[in-house]
């Protein structure tokens, strides 16, 4: 096996984490069944945009989720058109477009034209708030670095919001080697969030951490020991409700490790859960469906 194939193999890992990246976000999917939808991003009905959003990651039907997604997508892109430098509305749009794309759009081409559209978004988002940030995706990988480390707190949920976008994207455009060199972006980017706050997102950024660190073997490069504390920290960070991160904890550890024991643990704890959680319900739905798929090819595998 060549390092390339090896490479493109782990890769292949990454495809659900944009789904549950926006899910913990979507707050925008029940505005279709409001008029004057705009008003979601005002303060006085700011309780009701946090309500449609718990109502939407309280669902545990993917296929209500995946019916409704385009036509938001379609209702943000007017927004945005409408109103180009608001960065919640880029943010969300950069959301939406990721999660529709890693969770439900299998032909390539058109995946690859969906992320395109989020990671765009996303970096809208970083340039409304820093002017210095418009070309991180051109600039060379030092002036990324300096870019990267003058962001602030207040950076953090646009940097977000551009960082799940690209790891999305560098997923659909796996087998462009230039594409997969952009790993390196994306893991500043996460590793400058949990600096600046942790704690976002119940600890999601230590999940694209613990993926990266697992994605090749110790021989290639990889830090296995080091992805084990991040999905661990992930773990700690979400109090277990976040069941994806012992999911990929088993895909890329344990199955990299041949940890079978820790493997089976993990995938048995998921299944064995309580998926509802507020805020966690649709994509434990989903983490406890790869979870039976991966004790279901377990003896295969090891």
């Amino acid at each position: 096996m060549t390092d390339l194939v090896r490479l493109q193999r782990y890769l292949q890992g990454l495809i659900t984490i944009g789904f549950k990246n926006t899910l913990l976000s979507l707050g925008l999917l029940g505005c279709g069944f409001l008029f004057g939808c705009t008003s979601l991003f005002s303060s006085a009905t700011a309780n009701m945009a946090d309500n449609l959003a718990q109502a939407v990651l309280d669902n545990d039907d993917l296929a209500t989720v995946e019916m409704g997604a385009p036509a938001h997508m379609l209702m943000i892109d007017g927004l945005i058109h409408g109103d180009p430098s608001n960065e919640s509305l880029l943010r969300a749009g950069a959301a939406l477009y990721t999660a529709y794309t890693m969770a439900f759009v299998e032909e390539k081409a058109r995946a690859q034209k969906l992320i395109a559209k989020a990671r765009a978004y996303g970096q809208r988002a970083v340039c409304v708030r820093r002017a210095t940030a418009c070309e991180l995706q051109r600039m060379l990988f030092q002036d990324f670095q300096i870019a990267i480390a003058a962001m602030t707190i207040e950076d953090v949920p646009a940097l977000f919001a551009l960082g799940s976008a690209w790891s999305g994207w560098i997923q659909v455009n796996q087998d462009d080697l230039q594409a997969v060199a952009e790993l390196s972006r994306v893991e500043a980017i996460m590793q400058r969030l949990v600096e600046l706050n942790e704690d976002y997102r119940n600890g999601e950024a230590y999940i694209y951490l613990g993926v990266f660190a697992t994605l090749v073997p110790p021989s290639l490069g990889g830090k296995p020991d080091v992805g084990r504390q991040y999905f661990e920290r992930a773990i700690q960070l979400s109090e277990g409700k976040n069941l994806m991160a012992q999911v990929f904890y088993a895909r890329h550890y344990a199955r990299m490790m041949f940890d079978r024991k820790l493997h089976d643990r993990l995938l048995k704890e998921v299944i064995a859960s309580d998926p509802k959680f507020p805020g966690y319900t649709l994509t434990n739905m989903l983490a406890q469906k790869q979870a039976a798929e991966l004790l279901e090819s377990a003896d295969e595998f090891f």
